[in-house]
């Protein structure tokens, strides 16, 4: 998870399609004081941002705070708790200045000691599936006086401040948080705008103005209850009744469409969309012994029909991706459609058979039934169907939560599984970075030398990503040759909102997380 150049393309939210009623108010035409309900298929995974590399950092980003974040609008890396800045030309040494008085919710003061601490125990923990991986760039952390931090890289990176600005890099009490282990107690304390009164796993999260902050969200609201589900029809039933006042992740397709239309029970409905740069696609795992076959992966590419799979499954809220770096993201191409063309059963019966592999090979597929939606399955069962046309495949599917499900493709038990990707900033390495290493993001060993040690480091010399596009579009060409991520869709993403609702247009920051704060009840129509 990392960034450059087209900050504006996935931080835009394109539009407010209103499903009746009247036009958008301002948000000066609110009411501060009230609570704002939210539903969300996408609970937090763990409360320790030493671990969390997922959906967890949408909590995040409402009770911690980060030295440097990503306000709505932005295009770069904007203060937070500390005004930070490169202080040589080489961009190896990044120094941060705190805010003045700046407290944890508990009382406790932040100063530069927290700040080392915070960065620290992420590397000293290292999670399995953890953040660890966003610092390998990071050589030691100074601090001079109880303000200042210096972070001095062992190599250029010119994406080392948006790092910083991830929910991964929450600022924690070294009080209330070890320094080689993580808080298990179930409980939370930052210094961003909200403080967790309570959370119940998987159920809710409650959330209440934090007294103490100075940061740059201005919260429109009295507080936000998060309630969480395990399927998303139960969530726009929610929704219906007015039992929660919005939703965030986890529509399905069939769900965006059904709001959308002029009927009884969408009345006082709203839907905002925004052009996201999330992607879809599988992964490999090269321990299995049938996954191991480049025949077997080249075969699936060659089979697998993304326009038949996003008619038939997202129903024109996604579409189809042909490069791991989507649309709207600078170095973008379509390699495996310049490799593959248009499906074929001959031309992969043709690469299995010179390649002396029997057929039907046999293969797992692991999904997970929560985290992205209930289209998921669906999904998958079309992709089992594609496959099992050709008569060349055998597939079994399996669906888990998302817990369990990364638990097991941590620990390498799937040969084959579907991940998603919510860029952690817009940027072409933030989406081949990630993926690659013996320890990477999917727990799945990819091991290129070319790309990780030549072209990633190559480009992160540039402060200008604008110029880093021919080392992304080799990765990207290596990454077709290797196929051992075959990229499916790219999607858009949906908040489904009451009429009296506002500040959806302004919810999503760059990284598509959630910003609660703007979320507010309109005074009057």
């Amino acid at each position: 998870m990392f960034n450059r150049t087209s900050l504006q393309a996935a931080a835009a939210l394109a539009s407010i399609s209103l499903v009746s009623g009247c036009g958008v108010f301002s948000d000066s035409e609110s009411t501060g004081d009230q609570r704002i309900v939210i539903g969300t298929t996408s609970s937090p995974t763990t409360l320790d941002p030493a671990a969390a590399w997922d959906n967890s950092w949408e909590l995040f980003r409402n009770v911690f705070q980060t030295l440097v974040s990503f306000p709505t609008g932005s295009t770069a890396p904007q203060s937070d708790a500390a005004d930070c800045k490169f202080t040589d030309t080489a961009s190896r040494v990044f120094e941060c200045k705190l805010l003045d008085g700046l407290k944890f919710s508990n009382g406790h003061k932040l100063d530069a000691e927290a700040v080392r601490h915070s960065i620290e125990r992420i590397r000293t923990i290292n999670h399995k599936g953890g953040p660890n991986g966003m610092l390998g760039s990071l050589g030691k952390i100074e601090t001079v006086g109880d303000r200042t931090i210096v972070f001095r890289l062992n190599k250029s990176d010119a994406t080392f401040p948006f790092v910083l600005a991830t929910p991964a890099m929450s600022l924690v009490d070294p009080a209330e948080y070890p320094a080689d282990k993580l808080r298990t107690d179930g409980k939370l304390v930052g210094s961003g705008p909200y403080v967790l009164d309570s959370y119940a796993e998987r159920k809710t999260a409650e959330l209440t103005k934090n007294a103490t902050y100075k940061g740059f969200a201005a919260r429109k609201n009295g507080g936000v209850t998060i309630k969480y589900y395990d399927d998303s029809e139960a969530m726009v039933a929610a929704l219906r009744k007015d039992e929660i006042d919005a939703t965030y992740r986890g529509l399905t397709a069939e769900e965006v469409v059904a709001l959308q239309e002029d009927k009884p029970e969408n009345k006082g409905l709203q839907i905002v969309e925004s052009t996201g740069a999330d992607i879809r696609y599988l992964v490999f795992n090269t321990q299995d012994s049938a996954a191991a076959k480049p025949a077997v992966r080249k075969a699936i590419a060659q089979l697998v029909d993304r326009d038949e799979l996003v008619n038939k499954v997202y129903q024109g809220t996604a579409e189809p991706l042909y490069s791991m770096v989507p649309k709207g993201i600078a170095a973008h191409t379509t390699k495996f459609f310049d490799r593959y063309g248009m499906p074929s059963v001959p031309k992969a019966k043709k690469i299995l058979k010179d390649a002396g592999v029997e057929t039907p090979v046999k293969m797992d597929f692991w999904y997970t039934t929560d985290r992205y939606g209930s289209s998921t399955a669906a999904e998958f069962t079309e992709l089992k169907r594609q496959l099992e046309e050709s008569k060349l495949f055998e597939v079994e599917l399996h669906g888990k939560p998302w817990k369990e499900f990364q638990a097991g493709y941590q620990a390498g038990e799937y040969p084959v599984f579907g991940r998603g990707w919510f860029p952690d900033f817009p940027d072409p390495d933030n989406f081949v970075a990630p993926f690659l290493g013996k320890e990477n993001v999917l727990g799945t060993p990819y091991v290129s030398e070319r790309i990780t040690g030549e072209l990633l480091p190559k480009s992160r010399r540039e402060s200008d990503r604008g110029t880093v596009t021919d080392e992304f579009v080799e990765a990207q060409e290596i990454m077709v040759q290797d196929v051992r991520l075959l990229p499916l869709w790219q999607g858009k993403l949906y908040i489904a909102a009451g009429e009296d609702i506002g500040g959806g247009e302004r919810a999503l920051d760059p990284q598509t997380v959630m910003q609660l704060w703007e979320l507010h009840r309109r005074a009057s129509w």
